[in-house]
């Protein structure tokens, strides 16, 4: 039941930087039910958009990641494989690095602790 005066909107906030095939997608926020699209779209837009060879989504300044979010992420791997581009995630934080683990996602996913790191086995 929700309470009157409080929102339970999320949100989510992307940019993105592409070189040399080489994309990076940066997200910040909550990627949850409500945000799990927009961060599909965007990944999916960015590969469609710049035919890269590695795509990767940097989870660092998430503070909540939910069941949805992880489906978006296996979703882009499967549909990235098929297409022969590397799929890279960053996680360094509790809030993204927990639900990862518990899924048993950091044994599908290829995961990084920074950027630099997942930059490095390009």
């Amino acid at each position: 039941m929700e309470m009157p005066g409080t929102s339970y909107a999320s949100t989510l906030a992307l940019g993105s930087a592409v070189t040399e095939g080489v994309a990076v997608i940066h997200t910040q926020g909550e990627v949850d039910v409500v945000t799990a699209a927009e961060l599909q779209g965007a990944l999916e837009e960015t590969v469609a958009r710049h035919q890269c060879t590695v795509l990767i989504v940097d989870l660092s300044d998430v503070n909540f990641l939910a069941s949805a979010g992880l489906a978006v992420l296996m979703r882009c791997s499967d549909n990235l494989s098929d297409r022969q581009c590397r799929f890279l995630v960053v996680a360094n934080s509790p809030a993204t690095v927990r639900p990862l683990e518990l899924t048993g996602l950091t044994e599908a996913l290829e995961v990084y602790d920074s950027v630099e790191a997942a930059l490095a086995t390009v």
